[in-house]
């Protein structure tokens, strides 16, 4: 049996491809949603974050073999959790990361490495911003560009209640405010800057399966700033981004 963090789209893609393989596996997810997204997979889901503790007490109950870490590149507790929990039972830990991508200079494309830096070129550059970084580090930027009169913050993020209160708690406003579900479409993002008069777009560097691009290179051809941060530094023993590496590495250690 496998234990596998599945933190996104392509990850969960690896999951059904481990299944057809014939791996027997546990997933975990966070929201209820993305283990509906998962569809009529015969293998087990679980709901629902976990710390350290909790981690090395569910992968004792079961007969685990490896723990495949698929969360999301931001997710720096996940993957701290993941390797301590099988490092303190003895399980191989294997990273599975979509490929890190390149990006040619532009002069509107700003590279950043944290949201803290990101915060500040946006409240330098003013206008309307809209940020696609997600609900964790809303305070971040409302810290530093809410009740600016230069500048209107737009939030677009998952259509969650816990995104919701988080706006409402900040104070931000219900128009400023665009709830849905990925993935976008380069029409869709296009269409969404046109609309709310965009001037600045601060994304992450989620990888070739995060659609970074889509909104990235629309924003920049329709003369956008974009404010990119890549991903945090996480020390891996081994990182793994292909679905054939996975599967190898998982044969070597005996169906």
């Amino acid at each position: 049996m496998i234990f596998m963090l599945c933190g996104t789209s392509d990850a969960r893609e690896l999951a059904l491809t481990l299944e057809r393989q014939g791996v027997l596996l546990l997933a975990s997810v966070v929201t209820q949603s993305a283990a509906d997204r998962l569809g009529a997979a015969s293998f087990k889901t679980r709901v629902g974050r976990l710390d350290k503790d909790s981690m090395i007490a569910l992968l004792q109950e079961g007969n685990y073999r490896a723990v495949v870490d698929g969360s999301h590149p931001f997710a720096l507790e996940a993957h701290t959790n993941a390797i301590a929990a099988a490092a303190a039972l003895g399980l191989p830990y294997l990273r599975y990361e979509r490929r890190s991508l390149s990006y040619a200079n532009h002069p509107r494309l700003i590279v950043t490495s944290s949201y803290e830096e990101a915060a500040r070129q946006a409240k330098e550059l003013q206008g309307s911003i809209m940020l696609t970084t997600g609900g964790k580090t809303l305070e971040i930027f409302a810290e530093q560009l809410l009740g600016d009169p230069n500048i209107r913050m737009i939030v677009r993020l998952l259509p969650c209640l816990e995104n919701m209160e988080k706006c409402v708690a900040l104070g931000i406003e219900q128009r400023n405010i665009i709830a849905l579900q990925g993935p976008f479409s380069r029409e869709l993002n296009e269409a969404l800057y046109r609309q709310y008069g965009i001037q600045v777009m601060i994304t992450k560097e989620s990888g070739a399966e995060g659609s970074v691009d889509e909104k990235l290179y629309a924003a920049l051809e329709m003369g956008l700033y974009v404010i990119l941060i890549t991903r945090p530094v996480a020390q891996f023993s081994e990182v793994y981004d292909s679905f054939d590496d996975i599967i190898a590495a998982l044969d070597k250690l005996g169906r």
